[in-house]
């Protein structure tokens, strides 16, 4: 009975306090998060039937070694029965959406079971055009979501994950605001290029620490895909992402 008080106070009240401080370890250890938050962030039995229905609807296989089973599904969920995160991060060409399916499994096409194209599952790629409109403005490309070889999304800490999804801040700076004139590689004031311009965050800074948990556990479950075609390449070339 005391074990059972003890679970319900870290869920009722310590759940954000045990986040933060594993998100801290993340940063040097992804696997300590996941393998850690089995008591304070699930009680017996929650969330049974999404967390079913996410491995059920998982399109690829999945990496569960050293993770938690319950975070990994409802992650799936989220990422793949809720957000619909692969309709961005899909890697389709801009000439043919479709590609983002497997012949024969295109819903647009009106076939059934639909059937995702496991190789550019949120690997990112995904050409908006130019934003905020045509002329001298960047285009605006999906990032790779998938993890890299150290496990981690898209080469981030579970911290920076939240902080991203919180906040809409863009680490890797990819299109700051103008200093001048737009030159095709900045964005023009007052929009804020610190900040992810197309990425819905503002409606999932209100999910849960746990459902954001989640779906940073899921896709560190998913297979690494080379490439970011929305980050520019460094000076000495992209380095592999996946070895």
């Amino acid at each position: 009975m005391k074990h059972r008080i003890v679970v319900k106070t870290l869920l009722g009240t310590g759940s954000a306090f045990a986040v933060a401080v594993l998100g801290g370890l993340l940063i040097h250890s992804p696997r300590v998060e996941a393998q850690s938050l089995r008591s304070e962030l699930r009680a017996p039995g929650e969330d049974d039937w999404r967390i079913q229905r996410g491995f059920a609807i998982a399109p690829v296989k999945l990496k569960l070694g050293g993770k938690n089973r319950a975070l990994v599904g409802l992650g799936s969920y989220l990422v793949n029965g809720v957000a619909s995160c692969n309709d961005c991060h899909n890697g389709a060409p801009p000439t043919n959406p479709t590609a983002a399916w497997l012949p024969g499994g295109v819903p647009y096409f009106g076939q059934s079971p639909t059937v995702i194209n496991t190789a550019v599952y949120l690997a990112g790629g995904r050409d908006f055009g130019p934003y905020p409109a045509a002329g001298p403005f960047p285009h605006i490309i999906s990032r790779n979501l998938t993890p890299d070889k150290n496990g981690l999304p898209e080469g981030h800490t579970f911290a920076e994950f939240t902080t991203i999804m919180r906040t809409g801040k863009d680490l890797d700076r990819v299109h700051p605001t103008c200093a001048g004139a737009p030159d095709g590689t900045c964005l023009p004031a007052p929009i804020d290029g610190d900040l992810l311009q197309i990425m819905p965050w503002p409606v999932y800074q209100n999910l849960t620490d746990r459902d954001l948990l989640a779906i940073y556990t899921y896709l560190s479950a998913i297979p690494c895909i080379e490439g970011d075609p929305g980050v520019p390449a460094p000076a000495g070339g992209a380095q592999p992402r996946c070895q």
